[in-house]
């Protein structure tokens, strides 16, 4: 919940949690705030200063929990010995939070201390310093752009506001470029706009991929191009990619740390879109019908295979068609989130500010929380939360929160398929058939969501979702919709079978790859065995084939024995038959 307030007001979140097991239990919330880059400030408790360092009740070193020596939880880690020093810590704990590339801190409190009178004063209130990207710098990209064939923008990341978004679309227009948008942060641009290419992220459209792999210059603008924007660090090549690749981000300590990229500036985004917008551009540009066509291909993702009796991308364009275009989407981890990121059309930051809260870390259970933050955080809007049965089940318990604080405009749509999606996948993908800890034992969720006071339906079929989601906005109190999806419904995509079908293919070609290498080999061996005259190397040579030939003759019986409930692999039936005759 602190994660999703620093995200839609750009100031630290505040959370207060106890020692030991709270302090445990609020590091999802951490990383997810490192991974996003977003403001937030953890208070944590601590044992009494006469009792550290004696493994006294739930005391753990938060410095070591927690430090920059993790590499990935918190920006800074204090511990406040005196009360004293409290205003001087608060204050420092907001500068690092909110400067730079922002991120979580980290405050220990010792019980002693939390008792102690004071008389110290009340620092003013803290505002981020904003940096510029250096003047020759701009003159740099612009010389880039100048000398492009096929540019592209991948904007993202954590610091904008309303005006850098409206600044990052007149660059754009000015130049016309193409936009994508880094993995969960699809809100920077909108999505409406003829220059908005799509998300770059999990599950991006093939058309996109490949022209993100073929542009001549990647302007990186506010993202860290990390695992997920990259692809697994293909569409950008580690450490040096094919394009040119101009990176712009806010904290200089990301430049150059996985990427030489040719032009590096460091800049706060509220500053840079600003900055960019003023470099001035040719009347025309080569490039100006392909922008247009990126859009087209956008455009043509939209469109999918109807899937029965329900359909997710009916389902999620049902969502855009009825909600209020200020509505805010939130969604955890899982497959379920594919559909959101592929169909869902975000309003720029220029419209309504952030429209989507999502982890760029991946954590399960983070979409719930969220939504009820910014339900109370921002109770005249509309608040939507997309959820697997999976994700849920990690949180579910927040619908209590809601119910006690008063959130009104509130939905959550669990989608339940009985598995955890994305787990499910990789097993059919790398183990086809062998299902492992993936299966899903769920309650009725619309009955547990009116046992903590929300109202709730049930949807099974495509054509009952729009009514039950008008009566959930008309009704103004919160509700879940319980949908209830075929496990076998995979991604926006593909299936399970298909998947699992691919899968079994490549082990079978993989197979008849070995079978025939054997078979060449034990021929060669007989052959040889049979031309050499009879002598000790002879039947060293003779044994050498029988062994090879026996070890052939049991390859050729696993592969040929049918595991339980699949079948024989369709290439066993054309292999020749006499290798069957060759005994053990």
């Amino acid at each position: 919940m602190a994660e999703a307030q620093g995200k839609l007001s750009g100031r630290p979140g505040i959370c207060f949690v106890t020692r030991g097991p709270g302090a445990t239990n609020a590091a999802i919330g951490v990383h997810t705030a490192f991974q996003d880059s977003t403001p937030m400030i953890l208070f944590v408790g601590q044992v009494a200063s006469d009792q550290r360092d004696r493994e006294a009740f739930q005391e753990i070193d938060y410095r070591q929990m927690f430090g920059p020596g993790t590499l990935g939880l918190a920006k800074w880690v204090g511990e406040v010995h005196s009360a004293e020093r409290l205003p001087e810590y608060i204050s420092r704990a907001f500068h690092t939070a909110m400067q730079g590339r922002p991120g979580p801190v980290v405050l220990v409190l010792p019980e002693d201390m939390l008792t102690q009178a004071i008389a110290a004063p009340v620092l003013p209130r803290v505002e981020p310093v904003r940096a510029w990207p250096a003047p020759g710098g701009l003159r740099d990209l612009r010389t880039l752009l100048l000398a492009a064939e096929r540019p592209f923008v991948i904007a993202g990341g954590s610091g904008w506001d309303a005006e850098a978004g409206a600044a990052l679309q007149r660059f754009a227009e000015n130049w016309q470029l193409p936009v994508g948008c880094g993995f969960r942060f699809q809100d920077t641009f909108d999505n409406r706009h003829p220059l908005y290419a799509g998300d770059v992220g999990i599950g991006i459209n093939p058309k996109l991929a490949a022209r993100i792999a073929a542009a001549d210059l990647v302007i990186a603008l506010g993202v860290r191009l990390g695992e997920m924007t990259t692809g697994g660090y293909t569409l950008l090549q580690a450490p040096r990619p094919r394009q040119r690749l101009v990176h712009i981000h806010s904290g200089p300590e990301e430049l150059g740390r996985v990427y030489a990229a040719d032009l590096m500036l460091q800049a706060s985004m509220a500053c840079a879109a600003k900055a960019l917008e003023s470099i001035a551009a040719p009347a025309t540009v080569a490039w100006a019908g392909s922008a247009a066509q990126a859009h087209a291909e956008y455009e043509a993702n939209q469109l999918a295979d109807v899937v029965a009796p329900l359909d997710m991308s009916q389902v999620v364009k049902t969502m855009q068609r009825l909600l209020p275009p200020d509505t805010i989407y939130t969604n955890g981890a899982g497959n379920y989130s594919g559909w959101l990121h592929r169909f869902c059309r975000y309003h720029g930051l220029q419209h309504h500010g952030r429209t989507q809260l999502a982890p760029t870390s991946g954590a399960m259970g983070y979409g719930l929380p969220a939504a009820v933050a910014a339900a109370l955080l921002h109770p005249e809007r509309m608040v939507l939360n997309l959820t697997g049965d999976g994700d849920f089940l990690m949180n579910g318990q927040e619908l209590a929160t809601a119910t006690g604080y008063g959130a009104r405009k509130l939905i959550s749509v669990v989608v339940d398929n009985g598995t955890y999606g994305t787990i499910r996948m990789h097993q059919e993908r790398d183990y086809p058939g062998r299902v492992s800890g993936s299966d899903l034992f769920n309650p009725d969720f619309a009955a547990l969501a009116r046992a903590y006071g929300w109202r709730a339906d049930h949807v099974t079929q495509t054509a009952e979702f729009e009514s039950a989601l008008a009566r959930a906005i008309e009704a103004g109190t919160p509700t879940l919709l319980h949908l209830r999806l075929s496990a076998d419904v995979s991604t926006s995509r593909t299936t399970l079978t298909a998947i699992r079908d691919t899968a079994l293919q490549r082990v079978a070609n993989g197979a008849a790859r070995v079978w025939l290498w054997l078979s060449a080999r034990v021929c060669a061996q007989r052959l040889i065995g049979c031309a050499r005259p009879c002598s000790t190397g002879w039947a060293r040579t003779w044994r050498a084939g029988v062994a090879s030939m026996r070890l052939q003759a049991r390859v050729h019986w696993v592969l040929k024995r049918p595991r339980a409930g699949q079948p024989r692999c369709a290439w066993w039936s054309k292999m020749p038959a006499c290798h069957s005759s060759w005994s053990v």
